[in-house]
């Protein structure tokens, strides 16, 4: 998918690829799993001039509509007082946000690989095998579904003067049980949609 791909670096279990798409270089980094270690990565692609970052990953959906699938691009993030934004922004209640630019940008890119898109607010949980205790009082706030490290990323770029978004393919609804059942193949398929749609919003971002 990116042209000259090479591997720059591989530390902690992350790796990290510089390559070309549509003519624009783009780094591809893993962030692990929660906000800790996606903070770390955020941090040091910004030490390396990284003036956008965007989360590809999965969520699980939270409201009846969001199906299996689907794609989710988070226009913001609610979590929990405390934890990784509380340790960036002590004694206030930080705006994790995604910036609208990319916001638009995702939500076409995703659109043009036949994507269903919602845009909303997410919840980021950390415990991933806790999280049905709060389903309701999510889903009262309004979030559409549930993941693990937006919250973060976006208040840490926001805080580094990055831009910042989430493209999420829902994987599971936890309000209706509905999973994804497909194989290898149609998975894969649907990464790598997802893949080309945040490659195309990440070079069309205006920065």
């Amino acid at each position: 998918m990116l042209s000259g791909a090479v591997l720059v670096n591989s530390n902690r279990g992350f790796n990290t690829y510089t390559g070309f798409f549509e003519g624009e270089r783009v780094t591809v980094a893993t962030h692990g799993i929660g906000g800790p270690s996606a903070a770390i990565v955020v941090e040091e692609l910004r030490m390396l001039g990284a003036k956008l970052v965007v989360r590809l990953g999965t969520c699980g959906g939270l409201a009846e509509g969001v199906r299996v699938g689907d794609a989710v691009v988070a226009l913001g993030a609610i979590y929990q007082p405390g934890g990784t934004p509380g340790m960036y922004a002590p004694g206030v209640c930080y705006p994790a946000a995604a910036d609208p630019e990319v916001v638009l940008e995702l939500e076409k890119g995703l659109r043009e690989e036949g994507f269903r898109v919602h845009r909303g607010v997410v919840a980021s949980s950390d415990a991933f095998h806790a999280e049905e205790a709060n389903l309701g009082p999510w889903s009262s706030l309004g979030a559409i579904a549930v993941e693990m490290e937006c919250a973060t990323i976006f208040t840490v770029a926001r805080i580094r003067g990055m831009k910042t978004g989430a493209a999420l393919v829902v994987i599971d609804n936890l309000a209706t049980g509905e999973y994804l059942e497909v194989g290898a193949e149609e998975r894969r398929k649907l990464e790598l949609g997802a893949a080309r749609g945040v490659l195309k919003a990440l070079v069309r971002t205006p920065l």
